[in-house]
């Protein structure tokens, strides 16, 4: 839309909407209207007016903006496209200049009707969305989704039949750990290491400063089966004497770890 007689330029706003003359036989005077009037609903309402000038119009000439002049001394700015009065129109457009140009220098007080321009309260934002969301496609697939969502934790969250009993886990004893170093040693092929260690660690449990020997451990044994009054005990050193004298088997491993743990419970302090 451009001034009548100026060229389009790149600053021009875009209008979508004309005014059009209506013939007079389907108008009806603004003194003979009423609210009431369930024919004037469809026809348009005028007064007299003695000139009209134009004030907008498209590059074919079609009229954007009238001014009309009445038959007293004021006069009425009719524009097809409200879109003129938009934030971005009035900023980026020469239709700041016109919309400006309305009323500068002409009144002393301008009053903006905006309720009846749409700019009336209109609700919240959440019943704008959900109104957009029941009318969009794209809201109700995200209805949709948030339904799906819903069902699947729902779903997740409900233990179906009765609650499992919780396995008891326990601790290793200090015989079991000692078993399964044997057995790791003795894979290993060193059953003579695996009771010489297992008979070091019992000797540094014994001590006084918990300090470990590294003396021979065959005259320490006969000093402790010199010492030992039980018949566990006793035999549980003579095992040991036995199982330190020469090379050993596999199962001489278990047999060292089974005395030095009886030799343990006898003898702890």
């Amino acid at each position: 839309a451009v001034a009548p007689g100026a060229a389009v330029r790149r600053t021009s706003p875009w209008i979508r909407q004309t005014l059009r003359l209506r013939p007079a036989a389907s108008a009806v005077s603004a003194d003979k209207a009423s609210d009431d009037d369930e024919a004037a609903a469809d026809t348009a309402c005028v007064v007299p007016r003695r000139s009209a000038e134009t004030l907008l119009a498209t590059a074919a000439g079609a009229p954007v903006a009238v001014r009309l002049s009445g038959a007293g001394t004021g006069s009425v700015v009719l524009v097809a496209d409200g879109s003129l009065f938009t934030n971005r129109a009035l900023r980026d457009t020469d239709a700041g200049e016109f919309a400006l140009g309305l009323f500068a220098g002409r009144y002393d007080r301008v009053v903006f009707d905006e309720f009846h321009h749409g700019f009336g309260a209109a609700g919240s934002l959440t019943a704008a969305v959900l109104s957009w969301s029941g009318s969009s496609p794209w809201g109700w697939m995200a209805w949709q989704l948030a339904v799906v969502g819903l069902l699947a934790l729902v779903a997740g969250a409900v233990r179906f039949g009765p609650p499992r009993q919780v396995i008891d886990r326990k601790r290793r004893s200090p015989l079991e750990h000692v078993r399964a170093l044997a057995a790791a040693l003795a894979a290993a092929r060193g059953h003579d290491q695996a009771i010489a260690t297992q008979v070091r660690g019992l000797r540094r449990r014994l001590a006084r400063d918990g300090a470990a020997d590294r003396t021979p451990a065959g005259p320490w044994l006969a000093e402790l089966a010199a010492n030992v009054r039980t018949p566990r005990a006793q035999s549980a050193v003579a095992t040991l004497r036995s199982l330190t004298s020469g090379p050993q088997r596999a199962g001489g491993v278990l047999q060292a770890a089974d005395a030095v743990e009886d030799l343990w419970e006898e003898l702890r302090p």
